[in-house]
């Protein structure tokens, strides 16, 4: 690590350890970037619509609630002041523990309480059901895993900046709020971006390992229509709108060690001042909840056995009168006093399998184990 690496280490996390709300993100292609509020708690949201006319980094859940509001970060700093790196503990000198968020240790019990495979074993079968019996297109089950911390010196910015560097390809961000605690993500799924009139989503599902480190030319039929019913979906719901979007053909892309199909949908937007009614529509996509929308996330909060917080909701930079970057929250981790929670999921088919899925989950947490290694 350079003397400039570990200053920014020191400053980011003596921040969270002060328990203030700031986010650091990269966007593929460009630089880092930081947004923290001066004083105050950030706001706290409870429905999607609010966002419309609002500036800042926004922290959305899966399932918006009184426990997980969505949060936005109000960007009065905008770079990481370094000279507070002086009052920092050195992450592989001093005992450096996070800000204890106590509201989260439902997860860590839900997580630890049998044998994981087993667990989503018998919830598989309860998903597997209403999708024979055609009640469903798609559902996606997902999982967490607790992995307790072995080390204390464990360094959240240390983490980012390694997985800035190994997943290139990807939206990398740190963020950390009294509201949420402190998430470490690396994602590829775009839920919306762009500027003035012109406007950007995608659909992106199906999942493969890559092949000799390039990208598979063959896809299976499961794959293929998983991702078909994403780019049916966001096909609709910008008709709804008026918009006639241009589409590109299904493709194969990187994700770390995996590679999805995605297809790109460009659009005209005259009024940006409603962001947060197209997030409505738009969240949560076929991607991380299922078809037809409203039944299976409904299904998906009664049956998945466990709280997703922040897991696939959407995170990033809203601004409306400048340019607006907001993810799916995908290959994330919720990293707490003495350990870290993974998340990861998959979309499943009436002709899914219970193994292969199960390894799927296995890979895509992989994203973030790769990050915790060493520590």
């Amino acid at each position: 690590m350079t003397p400039d690496e570990s200053k920014v280490c020191n400053a980011v996390d003596t921040f969270i350890k002060q328990d203030r709300s700031f986010a650091l993100w990269r966007i593929p292609g460009e630089s880092p970037r930081f947004a923290m509020q001066a004083s105050g708690s950030a706001r706290l949201l409870y429905n999607i619509e609010e966002l419309d006319g609002q500036s800042g980094f926004v922290v959305a859940p899966f399932h918006v609630s009184k426990r997980h509001p969505i949060v936005l970060i109000r960007p009065d700093i905008q770079e990481l002041p370094l000279d507070e790196e002086k009052d920092a503990p050195c992450p592989r000198d001093k005992s450096f523990m996070l800000m204890d968020q106590t509201f989260h240790a439902h997860v860590t019990n839900v997580s630890c309480k049998e044998n994981p495979k087993e667990d989503y074993s018998r919830r598989f079968n309860s998903f597997i059901e209403p999708l024979r019996r055609k009640q469903f297109e798609k559902l996606v089950l997902s999982r967490s895993q607790t992995i307790p911390a072995g080390k204390a010196d464990f360094s959240p910015a240390a983490a980012f900046l390694k997985a800035t560097g190994r997943y290139k390809y990807s939206y990398v961000y740190l963020c950390h709020t009294p509201a949420t605690g402190t998430w470490l993500g690396c994602t590829p799924e775009i839920i919306l971006s762009g500027e003035k009139g012109e406007w950007h989503t995608v659909a992106l599902a199906g999942t493969q390992p890559l092949q000799n480190g390039e990208l598979p030319t063959e896809w299976d039929d499961k794959n293929r229509e998983e991702q078909e019913y994403v780019a049916f979906y966001i096909r609709k719901q910008l008709q709804a709108l008026g918009i006639r979007p241009t589409e590109t053909p299904p493709a194969p892309v990187r994700a770390g060690e995996l590679s999805h199909l995605k297809s790109d949908f460009c659009f005209p937007l005259p009024d940006n001042k409603k962001l947060g009614d197209l997030l409505k529509r738009l969240h949560p996509t076929p991607a991380v909840c299922g078809l037809p929308k409203e039944e299976t996330y409904r299904f998906i909060r009664e049956n998945e056995g466990y709280d997703r917080s922040y897991y696939s909701g959407f995170i990033g930079w809203l601004a409306p009168e400048g340019k607006s970057d907001l993810y799916v929250n995908l290959r994330c981790m919720n990293i707490l006093a003495d350990a870290f929670v993974l998340y990861a999921g998959g979309g499943i088919l009436a002709s899914s399998e219970t193994e292969s899925e199960w390894l799927e989950t296995e890979a895509k947490m992989q994203t973030m184990k790769q990050l915790i290694h060493n520590f």
